[in-house]
């Protein structure tokens, strides 16, 4: 089939590659357009755009989906089908109707649980043993379309959610691939998804990062770890932010009332509603990440400092 990939963020780019060296054609690519980032305020193209420019394939960066120019440029490629995996904005119906066997979308959840922009996100925050992928037909409701394919992925103890989508992105390419086969062969058909077991994953976004150390060890655990790479979990020390990589559950830990610190020589306790846990990497405000028993070392917490 001659493809459109739709998709911006790097968990996009193990998909990307699986169809560039697939019997498929590959004939442009859509993405978010270029974003000025970074201290220096550079230019940077997403990592789909640079995969793209490497393989020669044409890149199409329109401001919103309905630009009538982007869909003009759509009509005259004729795509028969446009998988997407992370592309980041509204797809509207005129867009929709383009290729003939529609846009299928490779989503990183059991559909129906955690329809929305953060499904992996929410799977380790609320404490899920088991995640996986679909791929499915989009139509104009929130990751409600037909389903085509699922596979299924573990959720680890220690898993933050760069690890799970890591390992998912590449599985799901996989999946996508298959997907698009049995669509070429007319041997897939989309089955609708059942209306019960429906859940939503919005974004999440730095104010919901912050860490509420009179919560229970647990949901500390869950919430940095869900956080983890992004947006990335904080809490402030001393009236700045600091940031947190995951921490570890010590329920043989000091007593301590929460947000209260304890430093050992290998050590950085951090108390909660129920047992402390163990601090790991963190990162003060304007200096690089280091191991939390480094940085104690250097602020030296006293009796009456608190995480808050």
């Amino acid at each position: 089939m001659k493809l459109v990939f739709a998709g911006t963020p790097e968990v996009a780019v193990p998909s990307l590659r699986a169809l560039l060296d697939s019997a498929h054609e590959v004939a442009a690519v859509v993405t978010r357009p270029d974003a000025v980032a970074g201290r220096g305020r550079r230019v940077s193209v997403s990592p789909v755009a640079e995969v793209a420019a490497e393989a020669g394939i044409e890149v199409l960066k329109p401001e919103k989906a309905s630009d009538p120019e982007f869909l003009d440029r759509l009509r005259e490629i004729g795509p028969d089908c446009c998988p997407v995996v992370a592309y980041g904005a509204l797809l509207r119906q005129e867009a929709l109707d383009i290729p003939r066997h529609g846009w299928v979308n490779l989503h990183f959840s059991l559909l129906p649980a955690w329809r929305g922009a953060a499904p992996v996100q929410h799977a380790v925050l609320h404490g899920d043993d088991l995640t996986g992928a679909a791929t499915f037909e989009i139509e104009r409701g929130l990751d409600s379309g037909p389903v085509y394919g699922t596979l299924t992925e573990p959720i680890g103890p220690r898993d933050t959610s760069g690890d799970l989508l890591d390992r998912l992105s590449r599985s799901g390419a996989g999946l996508l691939l298959r997907t698009l086969d049995g669509i070429a062969s007319g041997e897939l058909v989309a089955r609708p998804q059942p209306a019960e077991g429906v859940s939503q994953a919005p974004k999440l976004t730095p104010a919901d990062a912050e860490v509420d150390f009179t919560a229970p060890a647990m949901r500390v655990d869950r919430l940095v770890r869900a956080c983890t790479p992004a947006p990335g979990a904080w809490t402030t020390f001393r009236g700045t932010r600091l940031k947190l990589g995951p921490v570890l559950p010590a329920p043989d830990g000091p007593d301590l009332a929460p947000g209260a610190l304890e430093v050992t020589k290998t050590a950085v306790f951090a108390g909660t509603g129920t047992h402390p846990v163990e601090l790991g990497e963190v990162q003060p405000q304007g200096k690089r990440r280091m191991s939390a028993v480094d940085w104690a070392r250097g602020v030296r917490p006293g009796p009456d400092d608190r995480l808050t």
